[in-house]
């Protein structure tokens, strides 16, 4: 088992390596190459910058039973049929169960900003999101 990051605009990175270094976890993050990034645990991978080339080599580099984390749902679909586990940023374990909706409900969304009618903001990120991304992250560990 891996953690595979879509790490461009992951908001708890941090979570993830302090979770991974007490399992002793190998932690690749991926950045497109308009990123700096370096810490002392993950091994830092960096993709050109063009349309979905982060998702395209984390689907290449993917084994199964890896845990990808991303909030893009088409990477996570991928990761969920090539046998892998996939979670949001704020905790949401991606399956087989519940990816189809999500899918559905992100290209009504599309549909609806083109024709310019106005969806619900995003939350601001806050304590609850971070502790619900470790339980839930811990849970896909321990699996």
């Amino acid at each position: 088992m891996r953690i595979l990051v879509d790490a461009d605009a992951c908001p708890i990175k941090n979570i993830i390596l302090e979770e991974s270094k007490k399992y002793n976890i190998s932690v690749y993050m991926y950045f497109d190459n308009s990123h700096i990034y370096n810490d002392e645990y993950s091994k830092v991978i960096i993709v050109d910058k063009s349309k979905d080339s982060v998702d395209l080599k984390i689907i290449n580099d993917l084994h199964k039973d890896d845990i990808v984390v991303t909030q893009d749902y088409g990477l996570a679909s991928i990761v969920i049929s090539k046998n892998a586990k996939a979670i949001s940023n704020n905790g949401l374990i991606f399956t087989k169960a519940n990816i189809d909706r999500l899918l559905f409900e992100r290209f009504l969304g599309i549909k609806n900003r083109k024709a310019k009618i106005k969806t619900k903001k995003m939350k601001k990120r806050d304590k609850i999101m971070d502790d619900n991304f470790r339980k839930n992250f811990l849970k896909l560990i321990k699996l």
